[in-house]
């Protein structure tokens, strides 16, 4: 298997590369279009076939070419409100080569947030970083990443690898022990503080409520 995290300096956007070197077939999570280029030049150097190129969640509303730019990476695109177009639904198992990817809806960010499951890692976006995105302040939907966190990633083994859409602290990884136990939100508040401390955070743009 071939792994590897990009980071964008600038935006702390994060990308996951996942590939069957022995199929040659691989995944991307979470890519950028400002990034399209190095991608295909990634995939081009390994002799990868690109099979999904997955989506934690988008907010294509305020960046219109995304997505067009995206679609040259010729692979269905996985995002959560064009699931049904795809034939899949929550636990949807993806292939590529050898591998299985399953689909977990996580919604809350956004409205339609997917979390992706390979072997013991969970790349669920910014279902964690709740305020980290810079597109968006606070959550669309904050009783749903309230329900996300504790009823499906908190409920997952201790050892479970969580992978953000965006660098905390310079972290790009973290547990589902680790975040159970010390997350500064879900840990340590309940479900009615953490709901009144998302009241308060900026008010979210309603282009991107519905993404």
């Amino acid at each position: 298997m071939y792994f590897r995290i990009l980071s964008n300096d600038s935006s702390e956007n994060l990308t996951y590369l996942l590939a069957d070197q022995d199929a040659r077939e691989a995944i991307l999570i979470d890519p950028h279009g400002t990034d399209l280029q190095l991608l295909l030049a990634l995939l081009a150097e390994r002799d990868l076939r690109l099979r999904w190129v997955l989506r934690t969640h988008h907010h294509d509303a305020l960046q219109p070419q995304e997505r067009e730019q995206l679609l040259q990476l010729r692979a269905p695109l996985v995002q959560g409100d064009g699931l049904s177009k795809l034939g899949l639904t929550d636990g949807a198992a993806l292939p590529f080569g050898n591998e299985v990817m399953r689909v977990l809806a996580t919604p809350g960010h956004t409205c339609h947030c997917l979390s992706f499951m390979w072997r013991d890692r969970l790349f669920c976006g910014d279902l964690l970083s709740v305020a980290a995105c810079p597109m968006q302040p606070r959550p669309a939907v904050p009783e749903s990443v309230w329900d996300s966190v504790t009823q499906r990633v908190f409920t997952l083994p201790d050892e479970t690898l969580l992978f953000a859409a965006h660098e905390q602290r310079a972290r790009a990884v973290t547990t589902v022990l680790e975040q159970r136990r010390w997350h500064p939100l879900f840990a340590k508040l309940t479900r009615d503080e953490f709901l009144t401390q998302m009241a308060s955070l900026p008010e979210i743009k309603a282009t991107v409520s519905n993404v």
